[in-house]
């Protein structure tokens, strides 16, 4: 019998933990091949993880509301066939070995106890969490948990991130922190201080303010995905330099288009032909002319996507949002894309989605009009560096130029929206993106055949 380590899975490009919200196996249960395991939960998407092979299940590593990190081992599964390596504990196997290579061994334990500085961490002291990647930090550095649990954390819960300890420790080798130690327990770090000029603080300080709440006022908590998602949005404006550009369609022809096609279509699919799929294919002829919006930044580096997948955001009954990806969207043609956009939205709304059918996107679309908008500022998607609203189609005066002359007809409009990371993407591009856009809308053929 050989061990399988079941592990939690990738996620999206930008997850990098899940939370657990059920088993649905024990300890004891037979596994069978792509069987559910146990169901996760991200800012994406719930989903449950099947097994990658036959067997018993004969640990758990982890409780339900555990926060689990991608690449950690969820479950051990016991698996027929002969043990590897690994599997072998109990056996004792003797291998002569040279008295010479003994001595040097034992000289090579010597020393490495002479240089061992940091003590294992016991993490039992301390009521905080703090992710594997963390600890391995901390007993790289030697950071006492007692100076650990000073450190102030940006992450979700207000957790420790690698990137607030990295930055704690070069503070610290700098000298601009220095732990007090009171009976051999380090204190709260006091930073240096350093001189200030004026013109260069941009950022006011947070100070957190309690809130009102009288008796008649009802408090609701935050549903799991809701404070994921809240976290997730108030990361991307952190992070990316938001700049938005707003232009005005004339989409009279596809209005009319639509209006002749739109019942023999659905009596020959057997779905209906919506207006999404009209502009996901604009979107997708755009993005193949600015192949600099479909990109992502990762520190000072940017990556160009091969591939052009458009996630499109989706409504779902609890007031959420998901985001579902079409791969491929340039590759698609108009009735691929009606399909892939009915099927997508449908599973969303009856949270049928798999977790690969939200991850990979490299641009994204949300019907803001959907609800009534005109137009709307949405936040980008990280690690992406655009996305684009739609607004409601509305009938509105407007000119009409023609060689007789300009007149006032009834003309079907609305407003595009693009939000933009400005550190990669200027101004010019953005606008010219969402222009080609326009154009192509406002040039549909209405004799176009589907």
């Amino acid at each position: 019998m050989s061990k399988f380590e079941l592990k939690l899975p990738q996620m999206g490009e930008s997850v990098a933990e899940a939370t657990l919200t059920s088993w649905l196996k024990d300890v004891g249960d037979k596994i069978e091949l792509d069987e559910a395991i146990f169901e996760i939960a991200t800012d994406k998407v719930d989903s449950d993880v099947p097994s990658e092979v036959e067997g018993v299940l004969v640990e758990k590593l982890f409780n339900v509301d555990d926060v689990i990190n991608v690449g950690d081992t969820v479950a051990i599964i016991e698996v027929e066939g002969e043990s590897t390596y690994d599997d072998i504990e109990d056996e004792e196997i003797e291998i002569p070995v040279p008295e010479e290579t003994i001595k040097e061994l034992q000289q090579v334990i010597v020393e490495a106890k002479e240089t061992v500085v940091a003590p294992v961490r016991d993490y039992s002291g301390t009521d905080r969490f703090y992710s594997p990647l963390v600890k391995n930090i901390v007993k790289q550095e030697g950071v006492p948990i007692a100076e650990l649990d000073t450190i102030k954390g940006t992450g979700k819960e207000s957790r420790v991130t690698k990137n607030d300890l990295l930055e704690y420790i070069e503070k610290r080798k700098l000298g601009k922190i220095t732990p007090e130690i009171s009976n051999g327990q380090p204190k709260k770090p006091v930073v240096q201080s350093e001189p200030v000029k004026l013109e260069s603080v941009s950022k006011p300080i947070n100070t957190s303010q309690s809130t009102y709440i009288s008796k008649e006022d009802e408090v609701v908590p935050m549903t799991r995905m809701g404070k994921l998602i809240a976290q997730h949005m108030s990361d991307s404006v952190s992070t990316s330099a938001h700049v938005q550009s707003f232009i005005e369609v004339d989409v009279t022809k596809i209005v009319n288009w639509r209006n002749k096609v739109k019942d023999v279509f659905e009596k020959r699919e057997g779905e209906k032909l919506t207006f999404t799929p009209i502009f996901m294919e604009a979107i997708a002829k755009a993005l193949k002319m600015y192949p600099m919006l479909n990109i992502s930044v990762n520190g000072d580096t940017v990556i160009k996507k091969k591939n052009i997948n458009i996630g499109m955001a989706a409504a779902l009954p609890d007031g959420n949002l998901i985001v579902p990806v079409i791969k491929n969207a340039d590759q698609l043609n108009l009735m691929g894309m009606a399909k892939a956009v009915n099927d997508l939205a449908y599973r969303a709304k009856n949270n049928e989605l798999k977790p690969d059918e939200v991850k990979n996107g490299t641009y994204t679309v949300t019907n803001v009009g959907s609800f009534g908008s005109v137009f709307g500022t949405p936040i980008i998607n990280q690690p992406q560096v655009g996305i684009l609203a739609l607004g409601a189609i509305r009938k509105m005066p407007s000119v009409i130029e023609t060689n007789e002359g300009d007149f006032i007809g009834i003309r079907s409009k609305m407003f595009l929206s693009h939000s933009y990371d400005h550190r990669v993407v200027n101004g010019a591009m953005g606008g010219m993106f969402i222009k080609a856009v326009a154009d192509y809308l406002e040039a549909w053929d209405e004799n176009r055949e589907i």
